[in-house]
């Protein structure tokens, strides 16, 4: 009889083992097995949580690492956003480009994996993308951020949460003291570093090389990448980034430490609280709604001498910064993410003499205002510039590793009954991402080679630290070839030396 029970034992033991191998959907990680789904060829994992909620003590805190857990944790839905104002289309920015209303939680840090994998021993390479929206919004789960068609072409695609607006970036006193570091902010960003280690531990498990990790990010995910980038706590963590409209370098964003805790300490006042152990006490509903005071400011960038540099500047001129290789640049149309006001000829002259002074004249030959019209289009480019463009300058120029420079310029095709808004920002992610399907336009045969081409760059950057492939126009590196960038466009990727003498004459200032 006992020989019985025992042989019966065996057999169901073996039929577990079979069954685990035969569903590819479950992979374990270092805290637990998750569960995810097939779509085609690629394996898709949701809502894959890197960390602790981020609530009650742990608000406004570095992020904790998440605790194991038993059993197999189902991964078939993205976990919710962070705590925001309501997500809602506005301008050119219709629901694909937005993270989805609902849900909303400060229980937010999870992250996304879509995977080619066939077995983890592949080593294939990670992509990790930062989502935008001002450091005040946005989530992993915009429909143009979707991971399945970078993953066909042999990569992994990371997608991941952080914290933002006031309980990402706040700082005060009292937090700062408890801090142990004395200094306190940037709970976003380190939210993407806790992310970061994750995909150290764990991407292997995906199929992915933990060695060869891409960062890569649009506007305030750009920001975000600078940011990983100048950090001395994210060393180790990738070896490569992307830098899409937007940068850190030019002091865009972002306050020092004092300046930032007496923000923190407004803040708190207007929320009738006497400490920060009352604030977390208080929902965190409550605490948006107070945030959107415009006398506070925008909750951002902090230079706390803990996760960021106090002298950024001084930071990478002396090469403190990660030395990597990027990619990097713009879209035309973020010219219109800053003010223009009522340019004429006179103001114009007027402004570049006050700023500059003696010299006024060379800046006038390379921002020209002889009618009111060509005074409008210098102000534009100077926005432009000052937006993206000279972070992206700057960083080429204090890297010693290769930089590729480009400026996207497609306006992409109408939408019947909608305003045309031209190349406008964040109007490339999609081509970038291959993800013009999840944005619907009745696009054209030469957007979708755009699309094919672009995608293409950023993946063979991803896999070799170059974006160079074959069937590609030649993208040679701005730092080794004089100053190019590359156009995009479609039926035109070109290169050519463009705004050399505007970056050199602007970085004096």
């Amino acid at each position: 009889m006992k020989k019985i029970v025992l042989f019966c034992i065996m057999i169901a033991c073996i039929g577990c083992g079979k069954n685990n191998v035969e569903n590819p959907n479950v992979v374990e990680t270092k805290t637990g097995k998750v569960e995810g789904y097939t779509e085609g060829e690629i394996k898709v994992f949701k809502g894959i949580p890197f960390a602790e909620p981020p609530v009650g003590e742990l608000r406004w805190k570095a992020p904790q690492p998440v605790r194991d857990w038993v059993g197999v944790k189902e991964c078939k839905e993205f976990g919710p956003s962070p705590i925001q104002n309501t997500p809602e289309p506005f301008l050119c920015w219709t629901e694909g480009f937005i993270a989805k209303p609902e849900p909303l939680s400060e229980d937010c840090l999870y992250l996304n994996v879509w995977t080619p994998a066939k077995k983890k021993e592949e080593k294939l390479p990670v992509f990790v993308w930062i989502y935008g929206g001002g450091l005040s919004s946005g989530s992993a789960n915009c429909d143009i951020y979707d991971g399945k068609q970078m993953a066909e072409q042999g990569v992994v695609f990371v997608s991941l949460n952080y914290r933002v607006g006031v309980l990402g970036f706040m700082a005060h006193p009292e937090l700062s003291e408890e801090s142990g570091h004395n200094a306190s902010g940037n709970y976003g960003f380190m939210d993407q570093l806790q992310g970061l280690k994750w995909v150290k531990e764990n991407i292997g498990a995906f199929g992915g090389d933990p060695n060869n990790v891409t960062i890569a990010g649009q506007s305030a995910g750009s920001f975000s990448v600078n940011a990983q980038i100048a950090s001395p706590l994210s060393n180790g963590y990738f070896q490569k980034a992307i830098c899409q409209s937007g940068g850190i370098l030019g002091n865009r964003m972002m306050q020092d430490l004092d300046s930032a805790e007496e923000q923190g300490i407004k803040f708190m006042q207007s929320a009738n609280a006497s400490s920060t152990d009352e604030l977390r006490e208080m929902p965190a509903e409550k605490l948006q709604e107070l945030s959107n005071n415009p006398d506070f400011g925008r909750f951002g960038v902090v230079l706390d001498q803990y996760f960021l540099p106090k002298d950024l500047m001084a930071h990478f001129k002396s090469g403190k910064h990660k030395q990597v290789k990027v990619m990097t640049g713009w879209v035309t149309g973020d010219a219109n993410l800053l003010p223009t006001g009522n340019v004429t000829q006179d103001s114009f002259k007027k402004m570049a003499q006050e700023r500059y002074g003696e010299n006024a004249q060379e800046f006038l030959e390379l921002f020209p205002a002889e009618t009111d019209d060509e005074a409008l289009q210098s102000q534009q480019k100077m926005n432009l510039l000052g937006f993206a463009g000279m972070p992206s300058y700057l960083l080429a120029k204090y890297m010693d590793k290769e930089v590729w420079l480009y400026e996207f310029t497609h306006v992409p095709t109408d939408k019947p009954g909608f305003p045309n808004y031209g190349a406008f920002h964040t109007s490339e992610v999609p081509f970038a991402l291959h993800t013009l399907d999840q944005w619907k336009r009745p696009w054209q045969p030469e957007e979708r080679k755009l699309e094919e081409q672009m995608s293409a760059y950023w993946v063979n950057f991803a896999k070799t630290g170059n974006p160079n492939g074959n069937g590609l126009p030649t993208w040679n590196s701005y730092n080794q070839d004089g100053g190019k960038l590359l156009k995009i466009d479609t039926g035109t990727m070109e290169l050519g030396i463009k705004y050399s003498n505007e970056f050199q004459f602007l970085a004096q200032d």
